[in-house]
């Protein structure tokens, strides 16, 4: 299995040091801020999930319920779970384009403004470096 050591030889001495921006506080807070909206979006979406599923089996009587027509109540929840996900969709697409992409955005431009070199990027992601690429 190649490790990182061997896959920076294999691409040469001009390559960023990935590891540094990984550890490096700008990227750190970066996946925080993902990993806060989706951890929560998702446990509520499983969690809705969840009852819709409850109901299918123990609530037969509950779900049965004609709604108009032919429509049951177990129906319409149904078509909701693909509504909530669209909708999740939507906020997630919005809360990236907001929050997420300034960010990941001015880490890509130290990494492409260091030139590639690895003690380079490393230095690029000090806080002083990053003010100048705001």
């Amino acid at each position: 299995m190649a490790t990182y050591a061997d896959n920076a030889e294999a691409v040469g001495s001009g390559a960023p040091d990935f590891m540094a921006v990984q550890n490096s506080p700008e990227f750190q807070d970066l996946k925080r801020k993902q990993r806060r909206f989706v951890f929560p979006v998702a446990a509520g979406f499983l969690a809705w999930y969840g009852l819709y599923m409850y109901l299918a089996a123990y609530a037969h009587d509950f779900m049965s319920i004609r709604v108009f027509g032919n429509i049951t109540s177990g129906l319409l929840f149904g078509l909701l779970q693909f509504v909530s996900t669209f909708i999740i969709t939507l906020v997630y697409v919005s809360y990236a384009n907001r929050v997420l992409d300034p960010a990941a955005e001015k880490l890509r431009n130290v990494l492409e403004s260091s030139g590639g070199s690895s003690t380079a990027a490393g230095s690029a992601l000090s806080p002083q470096h990053l003010g100048e690429h705001s």
